[in-house]
């Protein structure tokens, strides 16, 4: 990296960002992977160094991997964290006091796998999945469809999730709206099929997940603030958009962003890529623009591959950001989540922000199989 190049990327991602009562020293978070590295939900000492090693390599916020709220359909993995239950928050409470120690931020994402649950699969085995309709991602017929005494269920996880989350000193929450999990079921038209007032037009589709959102709100104090994760692209539906048009993502955000979203982490594969014909904004863009609220970008951020190509084995090489720091430096979006070249080089934004990007380690398929 160039001189100037170096002075850019520290002028550009060294600044703080603040949010309620949340202070990122720069605007470089850990976006949240599941790592599967917590056995019986608890996240250990190990899982607590992971995440303290980001932030002592500069990261400024990290985002947990997904983590299920308390309900016994959240989930479908015996090895991913928990946010329920004396061991589990122990274990949490671990974790934020090792990144507090080394001056960063955190938030988890709360979590509920809806639809996609597989029958049979812990923590809870005998849990049916649950979603809008009864249908899976691809239309077929799965689980079943919630009741009202379901969806006030699971809010009532959420909001008692987020503030467990505070109580336990983190510095926010990050709600998982995206990728086709439940809440984002709700949200698209190809999972929600409901005639009811949670299903039909855009604006309905938004209900539960704007139900979930002011219940957190109420349920913590006015300096926590709530983060909001969204994406058009669905697990196995890569094409999928809950909004087609500008005019159609404002009817989505509006009724979110009054019940109290702060942030929106929009979540694309490669974040250079426009999200609407005659603009180059990205999706986290086009948020910022017509939400007015701070937005968080991602996407293969930093590397020439997307992380789909990680599951199937492949490398990814070193990449520039020149084209994330002329976005940056035009205020396109707030913050950067930086995935897979942070599970690669645990010091990947302070080699950035001090011109080291020569020393950057580049990612490995294999780098996924331990917990460094």
């Amino acid at each position: 990296m160039t001189d100037e190049n170096a002075r850019r990327a520290a002028d550009a991602l060294a600044r703080p960002f603040s949010v309620r009562g949340l202070t990122s020293r720069n605007r470089i978070a850990m976006a949240p992977m599941t790592r599967q590295f917590s056995p019986g939900g608890v996240p250990g000492q190990d899982v607590a160094e992971y995440y303290a090693r980001r932030a002592a390599g500069g990261v400024g916020l990290i985002i947990t991997e997904g983590t299920y709220v308390d309900h016994a359909s959240a989930g479908t993995s015996g090895r991913i964290p928990v946010f329920h239950g004396e061991d589990a928050f122990a274990g949490w409470s671990g974790v934020v006091d090792s990144v507090h120690r080394e001056g960063g931020a955190i938030i988890p994402q709360l979590w509920h796998v809806g639809v996609t649950r597989a029958e049979g699969a812990p923590p809870v085995a005998d849990a049916e999945p649950v979603g809008p309709s009864g249908v899976s991602l691809s239309g077929e017929p799965k689980g079943r469809a919630m009741t009202q005494q379901d969806l006030d269920d699971v809010i009532a996880a959420f909001a008692d999730a987020a503030a467990a989350a505070e109580r336990l000193g983190f510095d926010g929450v990050e709600l998982h709206g995206a990728h086709g999990y439940l809440i984002d079921q709700f949200l698209w038209e190809g999972s929600n099929r409901r005639t009811d007032a949670y299903g039909g037009g855009i604006v309905a589709r938004t209900r539960f997940a704007a139900e979930i959102v002011a219940a957190c709100r109420a349920a913590v104090s006015d300096s926590f603030p709530l983060f909001f994760r969204m994406s058009q692209w669905k697990m196995d539906a890569y094409e999928a958009k809950l909004a087609r048009t500008p005019e159609e993502l404002d009817a989505l955000l509006t009724p979110l962003a009054e019940a109290g979203v702060d942030v929106f982490h929009a979540s694309t594969r490669r974040y250079w890529l426009p999200e609407f014909e005659d603009s180059d904004l990205n999706l986290a863009g086009w948020v910022k623009k017509i939400s007015g609220r701070p937005t968080v970008t991602v996407g293969s951020v930093g590397l020439d591959g997307d992380f789909f190509s990680a599951f199937q084995g492949d490398s990814s090489s070193v990449t520039g950001i020149d084209q994330l720091l002329d976005r940056m430096e035009r205020d396109e979006f707030d913050m950067v989540a930086v995935g897979r070249a942070l599970i690669a080089d645990p010091e990947w934004a302070a080699k950035t922000l001090l011109g080291r990007t020569a020393d950057i380690t580049p990612f490995g398929a294999e780098m996924l199989k331990t917990l460094r």
